[in-house]
């Protein structure tokens, strides 16, 4: 036990994560439910609810986080069989060299969202003090004293991830509908009709949108599941009603009060300090995931550093790019990032469900690969694909195919990995036929 308590200490970063440490449905459940309670939720409700009628923007949240919570089920699935982190299993998918470029890449975009948020949550919280009690502070005490927090609870990594979700969340859920009974039952929704300024397939591609990059990264948490049911109960369940709640609540709460900002529409029914406290929670939770994930990705490249080491770095870098505002200049080269993340889910589904050739190394326990070239193509092409369906100023936007750029990029990557993966055995069956 000793033994085993030691190793803890790293969080599995490097390794598998033993049986003995695996969670139930439930702990995944309430992970994923609390990082769908967001702010970045709150926006795209808000967004839904000026652009359509209330019933079509309700009905496109409803469909988009179905289609979003299949698709974060299937790459999830991944990691609880193998029960290994995203970086770990792209050390297979890609050779452990060509991973450490989906590492770094994955860490760079997570660390530099980490920063966004903090200054996001400093700016809101100013906001909210400042409108509710008169309590004027920098903007930058906010932004350090939400990353000592978020960096404090990544350190104690899935353990203290798992327990600060399953607190938040009964009380996320419960201060929403209260917010949201109390908005309904003081103000009534204008009867008048919102006219359309977006397609009913526009307004699902943007649920769909709001998480898709993240379903890259499902095994970070996923690999904790006791068994493939479990992690598909929870990340399903999970990210539905996660993702749903928030923007549903945010459509009829702006209907009802008129209001674009959240905070605003809490401290109009009086629910200021509430307010803050769910804006606090959700923020919270959101980073420590963002952070987690960085530091497994970066940890496949600086392995000799232990997990805590690096997340105390990380975290220190990244939060100190919150407080000199990151939020105002670097969301365009985050999503530039975003590009090549896209492919990457399509491609290890693929290769784990149907080529299996580099997941067999897993099973014989043999090394990975210094390059799998095949899977580096895949990558490159649904690069590509997702850089021309992306609009300007991010890609190009040629062209569409689902009207979901990222998912473009995850669909082409996961067809060439197919067709790649099943040429590459056929060929490798041939040789062994001229062998014998």
């Amino acid at each position: 036990m000793a033994k085993e308590n030691k190793s803890f200490s790293s969080d599995f970063s490097l390794k598998e994560v033993p049986k003995s440490q695996q969670k139930s449905w439930l702990s995944l459940f309430s992970i994923w439910v609390a990082i769908g309670v967001d702010l970045a939720a709150v926006i795209l409700g808000v967004t839904l609810a000026k652009d359509l009628p209330m019933t079509e923007a309700i009905w496109a949240v409803i469909l988009g986080s179905l289609l979003l919570a299949l698709i974060c089920t299937i790459t999830a699935s991944v990691g609880a069989a193998t029960n290994l982190s995203t970086s770990l299993i792209t050390r297979y998918v890609f050779g452990k060299n060509g991973a450490k470029i989906y590492s770094v890449i994955i860490g760079l975009s997570l660390l530099g969202w980490f920063g966004v948020q903090v200054g996001f949550f400093a700016d809101n919280a100013k906001t909210a003090l400042a409108s509710a009690y008169q309590i004027n502070l920098p903007t930058w005490l906010f932004s350090v004293v939400a990353g000592i927090f978020m960096v404090g609870t990544t350190l104690y990594g899935y353990r203290a991830f798992s327990r600060l979700s399953e607190f938040s969340v009964p009380l996320l859920l419960a201060l929403m509908l209260l917010a949201l009974f109390i908005a309904l039952h003081t103000h009534s929704i204008p009867l008048v009709h919102t006219n359309a300024t977006i397609s009913f397939g526009a307004a699902i591609a943007l649920v769909v949108s709001s998480f898709i990059v993240g379903a890259a990264t499902q095994p970070d948490i996923s690999r904790w599941a006791k068994s493939q049911r479990d992690s598909m109960i929870g990340t399903f369940f999970g990210m539905f009603i996660g993702n749903a709640f928030m923007i549903i609540v945010s459509i009829l709460m702006s209907k009802a009060l008129g209001s674009s900002d959240m905070m605003k529409m809490l401290i109009m029914i009086g629910m200021g300090m509430p307010g803050i406290i769910v804006l606090t929670l959700t923020q919270w939770v959101t980073n420590t995931s963002n952070l987690y994930s960085a530091t497994l990705g970066f940890n496949v490249v600086f392995s000799k550093m232990k997990f805590k080491q690096l997340t105390l770095i990380l975290g220190v870098i990244s939060t100190g790019l919150g407080v000199l505002g990151i939020y105002n200049y670097f969301v365009p080269f985050l999503n530039v990032l975003g590009i090549f993340i896209a492919p990457v889910p399509g491609i290890y589904v693929a290769e784990f469900y149907f080529v299996k050739t580099e997941f067999n190394r897993i099973k014989n326990q043999q090394d990975p690969q210094p390059f799998v070239w095949r899977s580096i193509l895949a990558w490159v092409l649904g690069t590509m694909v997702t850089y021309l369906t992306t609009a300007a100023p991010t890609g190009l936007g040629l062209f569409a195919l689902t009207q979901v750029p990222p998912l473009d990029g995850i669909l082409v990557g996961f067809i060439v990995q197919l067709i790649a993966g099943l040429v590459f055995i056929k060929k490798g069956d041939q040789e062994s036929e001229v062998t014998d």
